[in-house]
């Protein structure tokens, strides 16, 4: 610490220490009371204040990795060899089609960057976007070791993945994970990765606000947001509390230039626990609860209706028949407040409470029905797939060219995020710059009718589709509105 600032900072806690022993003799005693509650002390002497977090460093850094992940895709001889002359004639360079290792044929996209070890045997969690669409990752420790590693796990609607060294070589320690539940705004945290690629870094900061839900990086949107300063290439990095304990993986940034302004956003390890905990049970997926029932937020005009002070809670709007919901005892209007005992304000917030419950045993709602409260248990199971998916991808020139089509299930529906029917047909999939694409075709629309044919299964698709037609009527319905396309062949 610089001198001048000795003399400051020795007053600063003087008055500090005076201020609190004037309150502690002038304070009525139902004030004094509710400060005693506090936990988290403010600093008393000059040697606190100068505490340093490089501790907490040596003890958290050496579980963070290095993620580099490369997609690498084989050429032809012909196709190289004509890129290569291509790129001599017209760009005076001798190397044009080699891939990363230096060799004729190959074409390379890459990823950078990290994650966190949470198992001695080389379990590594990381984000989804950082290994998306790869086929080769490689590790490197603190310690300048590197290894290959294999995906184990992917979850998109989280954007987490895990990761697994092939072949550890023994001193890998794992990071703990931290309670993120119990954290609270203006706690200290720090932000661990490879922002860049310019190494293994630390920030530090704290926790500037919790349960974000408007973020738009996954389908679970329940962010813990900090001030720690997150860069490109800290994505799958590991967001610590002052012991050292995992309590998030940075995620997102809230950037207009790429940079870091402050506003950073990680996953809670309450999150990362659950797929962590799918992939060490031999999991290649994460299976979550199936509710059957869609919810919707609540409008302060809604709240006022209800008699509520403030909007809160989620709004039942549809059940689906047979699913835990109806058999709960759920109804339309009903207004759920709470998972567990966990308050709820939105439906991102409820989705994400939900989900963190497995498959297994049951959960309670707190629920408001009328002016009556009541406590509802709901059966905890994944979602049912009533019949195969028999998936169809269509090759022949229509508006469907690029897609791929399945038999709608409730599974289909809650991993497409899609409505309740049961039956229909449901995209799965549609190919980038396609005719479906280009059609306005979207991942978990359904296909109700095509040229005035009803759609029941993917066989209907195959057969309305293969003969040419000088023009199309699709209807679809999306997200529970019937939307109807005419196009020409």
């Amino acid at each position: 610490m610089p001198r001048t600032l000795a003399p400051i900072l020795s007053a600063a806690v003087a008055l500090a220490t005076l201020t609190q022993a004037a309150h502690a003799q002038k304070t009525p005693e139902p004030y004094a009371a509710k400060e005693s509650l506090a936990t988290k002390p403010v600093p008393q002497s000059r040697g606190e204040v100068q505490l340093s977090f490089a501790p907490v460093v040596k003890r958290a850094s050496p579980s963070v990795v290095n993620v580099y992940a490369s997609h690498v895709e084989k050429r032809s001889n012909a196709r190289a060899n004509a890129m290569e002359e291509f790129m001599r004639r017209f760009f005076g360079e001798e190397s044009g089609g080699r891939g990363p290792r230096g060799l004729p044929g190959e074409r390379a996209q890459r990823s950078l960057g990290s994650g966190v070890i949470l198992d001695e045997s080389g379990l590594i969690i990381t984000n989804n976007h950082v290994i998306d669409n790869m086929n080769e990752v490689r590790v490197a420790l603190a310690d300048k070791r590197e290894f290959e590693a294999q995906i184990v796990l992917r979850d998109p609607r989280t954007d987490l993945a895990v990761i697994k060294i092939k072949n550890p070589s023994g001193g890998l320690i794992a990071m703990p994970f931290g309670d993120s539940e119990s954290l609270e705004v203006g706690d200290f945290v720090m932000a661990i990765g490879n922002p860049f690629g310019v190494g293994q870094t630390v920030t530090q900061g704290i926790v500037s606000a919790l349960a974000r839900t408007q973020v738009g990086s996954s389908d679970y949107q329940f962010f813990i947001q900090t001030d720690a300063a997150i860069n490109p290439g800290n994505s799958g990095g590991a967001l610590v509390d002052l012991q050292g304990r995992l309590v998030g993986i940075n995620t997102a940034i809230y950037s207009q230039s790429g940079g870091s302004h402050g506003i950073g956003f990680a996953i809670p390890a309450s999150m990362v626990k659950a797929v962590v905990d799918s992939a060490k049970g031999g999991a290649s997926t994460v299976r979550r609860p199936w509710l059957g029932a869609r919810v919707q937020n609540v409008t302060p005009d809604i709240a006022e209706s209800m008699g509520l002070d403030h909007p809160t809670g989620v709004l039942v709007a549809n059940l689906a028949p047979k699913s835990p919901a109806e058999e709960a005892g759920l109804k339309r209007g009903d207004l759920i407040l709470s998972v567990d005992g966990q308050i709820v304000d939105d439906p991102e917030a409820f989705g994400y409470r939900f989900a963190l419950k497995g498959i297994e045993g049951q959960t309670k709602f707190g629920v408001l029905r009328g002016t009556s409260r009541i406590s509802l248990p709901v059966k905890l199971g994944p979602a049912p797939e009533t019949r195969p998916r028999e998936p169809v991808k269509v090759r022949t020139r229509s508006p469907f060219l690029g897609a791929t089509f399945v038999n709608t299930s409730p599974a289909v529906a809650e991993e497409m995020q899609a409505d309740f029917p049961s039956d229909g047909v449901t995209v799965q999939a549609v190919e980038d710059n396609s005719i479906a694409a280009r059609a306005g075709l979207r991942k978990g629309d359904m296909v109700l009718a095509i040229n005035g044919a009803p759609v029941t299964t993917t066989k209907d698709i195959e057969r309305l589709t293969r003969a040419p037609m000088n023009m199309w009527e699709v209807a679809i319905n999306r997200g529970g509105e019937v939307l109807t396309s005419v196009f020409g062949g």
